[in-house]
């Protein structure tokens, strides 16, 4: 068990049978009654994100989330199969437990597998991707307005806004928590 006054951002806790990381908290002591603390919590086993007050003191229990390493093999149907770098274990995780990351996931890529007490959460991608530009409007020379903008298609569908000077066939580095360009990838 944990106190809530002890909370910290990305710390797993258990909440009424569900699994959550702190995204935000606040510690808040009112002029009249008791203080509390507002949270922002985030749930793992759906993704959804709560806002949630505990009384000062309250007491919720922690969860040990285990991080394996694994490894992306490939795509079949609406099922999506990883090996366990060390058991060489396979197993296969479903389209709706990956939303998010299949924007960024590619074969044979190494990313780490979120488990509590043997139920597998999601993944945990890196905090930045490659991928190659498969399709994108050409720059037109002369239109270099200050930060301007064009979508580029990338290799795993996603689309990205980026400068006006990337072309198809350009490697990308972009960031897995919002989908937006960082810089062109070092070659």
């Amino acid at each position: 068990m944990i106190s809530v006054n002890d909370f910290k951002t990305g710390l797993t806790i258990v909440v009424e049978h569900d699994i959550f990381t702190v995204l935000d908290f606040q510690h808040v002591k009112p002029g009249k009654g008791a203080a509390f603390v507002r949270s922002k919590l985030k749930n793992l086993r759906n993704g959804n994100t709560v806002e949630r007050t505990f009384r000062a003191g309250e007491n919720v229990g922690r969860a040990h989330i285990d991080n394996r390493e694994m490894q992306y093999l490939y795509a079949s149907g609406d099922e999506y199969t990883f090996m366990d770098t060390e058991t060489y274990d396979q197993f296969a995780l479903s389209h709706e437990q990956l939303k998010w990351e299949l924007n960024f996931l590619k074969e044979n890529m190494n990313i780490k597998i979120l488990s509590y007490q043997g139920e597998i959460l999601g993944i945990n991608l890196p905090k930045s991707v490659d991928l190659k530009v498969i399709e994108t409007e050409p720059g037109i020379k002369g239109n270099t307005a200050q930060g301007a903008l064009k979508g580029a298609k990338v290799e795993t569908g996603l689309m990205v806004q980026v400068p006006l000077f990337i072309n198809e066939g350009d490697v990308l580095t972009v960031d897995t928590e919002d989908g937006r360009y960082i810089s062109r990838a070092q070659s």
